[in-house]
């Protein structure tokens, strides 16, 4: 009876201690997993750009090599909680635009805004093509003044290039607030690439930005055998 009464025992320790120990590890794994995410989370930096219907702007952004996150939205005027159709009145202030999260250790704010000025014409003053309006203004939302004296210095830049023949409209404004469009206008292309506007305006649009960036492309976007000495 003794010897059943200690196994009993020696049994019961034995659960209890490896619960215990089972409970401790869990903790340090969300400790360490929790500790990775925050590193990650201060690693990566945002940039706000308007050029136009951002539908267009999205998809090529996303398949850069170190933009984690593209977010169509609203940015630059008064009112708050902004959405789709109150922005097309264009009388809300606001631009349509699109927020990019990315890794700076991957690509910079600079190699960002070269991507930037091909994909728009920033000599264009509130339109894009047939996209008429201040909701579709070319403009720099910078988040502090780091970002301010670069953006002023690639602009610069690419006006003394022969990228575009004008002088740039682009605004370089401080970042305010942002609003997320509704669902439907994210990964638009994506989900509507024979929808008219994204296969005869969009498509084309993408296929340029593909031959011209095409080595700062993740890879599977990646065409093969072609130069890097070409972009």
């Amino acid at each position: 009876m003794q010897l059943v009464l200690t196994n009993n025992i020696k049994k019961q320790l034995f659960i209890f201690f490896n619960a215990i120990n089972l409970l401790l590890f869990s903790c340090q794994t969300n400790q360490s997993q929790e500790k990775k995410t925050d590193i990650m989370r201060k690693k990566l930096e945002k940039i706000t750009l308007g050029g136009g219907c951002f539908w267009c702007l999205s998809p090529c952004f996303e398949m850069l090599n170190g933009i984690t996150k593209v977010t169509a939205g609203y940015s630059g005027g008064k009112k708050e909680n902004a959405n789709y159709k109150d922005v097309c009145t264009g009388t809300t202030g606001h631009a349509e635009v699109i927020e990019i999260e990315y890794d700076p250790e991957e690509i910079s704010f600079s190699e960002i805004l070269d991507v930037f000025w091909f994909l728009h014409d920033p000599t264009q003053l509130n339109r894009q093509g047939n996209d008429i309006g201040t909701q579709y203004r070319s403009v720099i939302f910078y988040r502090n003044e780091e970002q301010k004296i670069l953006a002023q210095e690639s602009l610069k830049k690419s006006e003394s290039s022969d990228l575009w023949k004008g002088k740039y409209v682009t605004e370089i404004v401080p970042f305010k607030e942002f609003y997320p469009a509704e669902d439907y206008h994210q990964r638009y292309y994506e989900q509507n690439p024979n929808q008219p506007y994204c296969s005869y305006t969009i498509a084309p649009k993408i296929q340029k930005f593909k031959a011209r960036f095409n080595y700062k492309l993740k890879a599977e976007y990646q065409k093969r055998n072609v130069d890097k000495n070409q972009a």
